[in-house]
């Protein structure tokens, strides 16, 4: 069983002032312990009925003060984010002993955002945004890979067509919590919650 013996105490005048730049630092520290994905993120939606999902996504960087992530529009999550665009994120870092949790809002991003992203992807997983019937249910194996064959050779020596059904989200966030283990399980929890144009910062009981 994990102790959590890592870290120092995380004190409030060491964080700071804004969120999305102390999570930027504990990216960078996640990067540094050399995390297979540190970018890694889980996203958890609800559908109409208020039946929640999570999966993880990677998180693309900041937009507008939004964290971004790109998806294709059809897909579970993007049915769900069309109903209801509240959601949670959350990083784990484990050889960190941290997490962070994020409550937000979800916008799509506006399409040059997500077309110009699109274009910095290589050309493989280009070519299987536009063929993937996300979260549709699929024969077998053999059917996808039939599909993915047919696109590559439908569009050698071609770029791409961007699809419409694929782009990204930006989730602009409510409250966000740095959380980092502690010994005894007394863990530190710090919180942002906006507060109109601002942000105050709570202590959470552990």
């Amino acid at each position: 069983m994990a102790q959590y013996t890592k870290n120092p105490p995380l004190l409030e005048e060491e964080l700071e002032s804004q969120p999305l730049a102390q999570l930027d630092r504990w990216l960078g520290d996640a990067q540094a312990a050399g995390m297979m994905e540190p970018t890694a993120m889980t996203l958890a939606t609800v559908d109409a009925q208020g039946r929640p999902s999570a999966r993880i996504v990677l998180f693309k960087g900041v937009h507008d003060g939004a964290l971004t992530f790109y998806t294709n529009y059809a897909g579970r999550k993007g049915r769900e984010l069309a109903d209801n665009p509240n959601v949670a994120l959350v990083f784990w870092w484990d050889r960190l002993e941290r997490q962070v949790r994020i409550e937000g809002i979800a916008d799509k991003l506006p399409v040059e955002v997500s077309r110009r992203y699109f274009y910095t992807r290589p050309r493989e997983s280009q070519i299987g945004a536009l063929t993937s019937l996300q979260s549709a249910v699929v024969a077998d194996r053999e059917t996808l890979d039939r599909r993915y064959d047919d696109t590559v050779a439908r569009l050698a020596g071609e770029d791409v067509p961007y699809p419409e059904h694929w782009g990204g989200y930006g989730v602009t966030p409510q409250s966000v919590e740095f959380w980092q283990g502690r010994s005894g399980r007394l863990h530190d929890r710090l919180c942002y919650r906006r507060a109109g144009d601002s942000w105050r910062i709570e202590r959470l009981e552990p």
